[in-house]
Protein backbone atom coordinates (compact mmCIF):
# COMPACT_ATOMS: atom_id res chain seq x y z
CA UNK A 1 0.00 0.00 0.00
CA UNK A 2 3.12 2.20 1.09
CA UNK A 3 3.76 2.15 -2.70
CA UNK A 4 0.47 4.13 -4.14
CA UNK A 5 0.69 6.40 -1.96
CA UNK A 6 4.25 7.36 -3.19
CA UNK A 7 2.65 7.81 -6.88
CA UNK A 8 1.48 10.69 -8.84
CA UNK A 9 -1.63 9.03 -9.54
CA UNK A 10 -3.92 6.81 -8.43
CA UNK A 11 -7.01 4.49 -10.51
CA UNK A 12 -9.99 4.05 -9.15
CA UNK A 13 -9.18 0.39 -8.38
CA UNK A 14 -6.14 1.49 -6.78
CA UNK A 15 -8.00 3.92 -4.56
CA UNK A 16 -10.48 1.86 -3.54
CA UNK A 17 -7.84 -0.81 -2.27
CA UNK A 18 -5.87 2.02 -0.26
CA UNK A 19 -9.72 3.01 1.14
CA UNK A 20 -9.76 -0.71 2.55
CA UNK A 21 -6.37 -0.34 3.82
CA UNK A 22 -7.01 3.01 5.57
CA UNK A 23 -9.94 1.20 7.00
CA UNK A 24 -7.76 -1.95 8.40
CA UNK A 25 -5.38 0.99 9.65
CA UNK A 26 -2.46 -0.42 6.96
CA UNK A 27 -2.80 2.85 5.33
CA UNK A 28 -3.07 6.88 5.99
CA UNK A 29 -3.98 9.79 3.98
CA UNK A 30 -6.74 12.30 3.52
CA UNK A 31 -8.88 12.13 0.96
CA UNK A 32 -10.10 15.49 -0.40
CA UNK A 33 -12.86 16.16 -3.02
CA UNK A 34 -12.46 19.12 -5.07
CA UNK A 35 -15.87 19.55 -6.50
CA UNK A 36 -18.51 21.98 -6.15
CA UNK A 37 -21.20 21.52 -3.34
CA UNK A 38 -24.09 20.64 -6.03
CA UNK A 39 -21.82 17.58 -7.58
CA UNK A 40 -20.88 16.17 -4.36
CA UNK A 41 -24.91 16.14 -2.75
CA UNK A 42 -25.14 14.42 -6.18
CA UNK A 43 -23.15 11.64 -4.79
CA UNK A 44 -19.64 11.27 -3.53
CA UNK A 45 -17.06 8.78 -2.77
CA UNK A 46 -17.48 7.13 0.67
CA UNK A 47 -14.49 8.14 2.34
CA UNK A 48 -14.03 11.31 1.51
CA UNK A 49 -12.51 13.28 4.09
CA UNK A 50 -13.30 16.63 2.88
CA UNK A 51 -14.96 18.97 0.58
CA UNK A 52 -12.73 21.59 -0.84
CA UNK A 53 -14.54 23.66 -3.69
CA UNK A 54 -12.32 24.46 -6.42
CA UNK A 55 -14.11 27.89 -7.20
CA UNK A 56 -12.82 28.61 -3.38
CA UNK A 57 -9.95 27.59 -4.22
CA UNK A 58 -8.28 31.03 -2.86
CA UNK A 59 -10.26 30.99 0.65
CA UNK A 60 -8.74 27.95 1.51
CA UNK A 61 -5.38 26.47 -0.24
CA UNK A 62 -3.47 28.88 2.01
CA UNK A 63 -4.59 27.41 5.45
CA UNK A 64 -4.83 23.69 3.93
CA UNK A 65 -1.49 23.85 2.26
CA UNK A 66 -0.01 24.59 6.15
CA UNK A 67 -2.56 22.22 8.22
CA UNK A 68 -1.64 19.55 5.62
CA UNK A 69 2.04 20.31 4.63
CA UNK A 70 2.96 16.66 6.19
CA UNK A 71 -0.06 14.55 4.90
CA UNK A 72 -0.82 12.32 2.04
CA UNK A 73 -3.29 13.73 0.27
CA UNK A 74 -5.64 12.54 -2.36
CA UNK A 75 -7.37 14.81 -4.79
CA UNK A 76 -10.67 13.28 -6.30
CA UNK A 77 -12.98 15.18 -8.66
CA UNK A 78 -15.25 14.09 -11.55
CA UNK A 79 -12.50 13.24 -14.25
CA UNK A 80 -9.33 13.55 -12.36
CA UNK A 81 -8.63 17.44 -14.45
CA UNK A 82 -9.88 19.52 -11.41
CA UNK A 83 -8.34 17.37 -8.86
CA UNK A 84 -4.82 17.48 -11.15
CA UNK A 85 -4.58 20.81 -10.95
CA UNK A 86 -5.27 21.32 -7.68
CA UNK A 87 -2.49 18.85 -7.38
CA UNK A 88 0.14 20.61 -9.18
CA UNK A 89 -0.05 24.05 -7.61
CA UNK A 90 0.37 22.25 -3.98
CA UNK A 91 3.27 20.70 -5.48
CA UNK A 92 4.84 23.72 -7.31
CA UNK A 93 4.04 25.37 -3.14
CA UNK A 94 5.91 22.04 -1.50
CA UNK A 95 3.42 19.93 -0.50
CA UNK A 96 5.43 16.80 -1.57
CA UNK A 97 2.62 14.02 -0.98
CA UNK A 98 -0.08 14.93 -3.50
CA UNK A 99 -1.57 12.49 -5.08
CA UNK A 100 -4.19 13.01 -8.33
CA UNK A 101 -6.91 10.15 -8.57
CA UNK A 102 -6.68 9.68 -12.10
CA UNK A 103 -10.54 9.20 -13.99
CA UNK A 104 -12.14 10.96 -10.58
CA UNK A 105 -16.01 9.51 -9.78
CA UNK A 106 -17.38 8.50 -13.09
CA UNK A 107 -14.30 5.81 -13.03
CA UNK A 108 -15.20 5.26 -9.55
CA UNK A 109 -16.96 1.55 -9.03
CA UNK A 110 -16.69 1.31 -5.15
CA UNK A 111 -19.02 3.43 -2.75
CA UNK A 112 -20.72 5.80 -3.16
CA UNK A 113 -23.00 8.25 -0.74
CA UNK A 114 -25.70 10.91 -1.55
Amino acid sequence: METLLEQNDVNSAELISLLEARTEGKADFLLVDVREDMEYEMGHIAGVDLLKPTSDFQGWAQEFLKTYQDKTVIFTCRTGSRSGQVQNIFKQNGLDKVINHFGGIVTYRGDIEK
